[in-house]
């Protein structure tokens, strides 16, 4: 059962609260454990936040638990959804930019350099 999450002057009943426990998982996240996960983000959740998360998070549970049914035998296993391999040029040392080219566009050269401000303090 999956509660829908209320808005802030919204309550849930505790009926609604047992309710939604009793579907849980044999893997179920405990409100418990919401609150420490909320605690740990910092996350100010109410008791109906926490209930609708603890929810969406053993549906999810379920999931992987309907998808840990599927037969894969004989499926060979991969690392990547497509065929992966290595597509590098060439390293050919080619000729780089002329001086003068490379220094066209710097706001201040001197000597042949780029001068750029200091960054390191003495």
């Amino acid at each position: 059962m999956s509660l829908p999450l209320l808005s802030d002057h919204a309550a849930y009943s505790r009926r609604e609260i047992k309710e939604a426990q009793v579907h849980l998982t044999p893997m179920a996240i405990t409100l418990e454990e919401v609150r420490h996960v909320a605690k740990l983000a910092r996350l100010d959740l109410d008791e109906g936040e926490i209930v609708y998360f603890q929810s969406e998070l053993n549906a999810l549970i379920g999931h992987f638990s309907d998808i840990q049914k599927v037969d894969v035998a004989g499926i060979v296993p991969t690392s990547h959804a497509v065929a992966m391999q290595n597509v590098w040029a060439e390293d050919i040392a080619e000729e780089g930019l002329p001086r003068v080219t490379a220094l066209r566009n710097a706001a201040l050269h001197r000597a042949g350099l780029f001068v750029v401000p200091q960054i390191i303090e003495d």
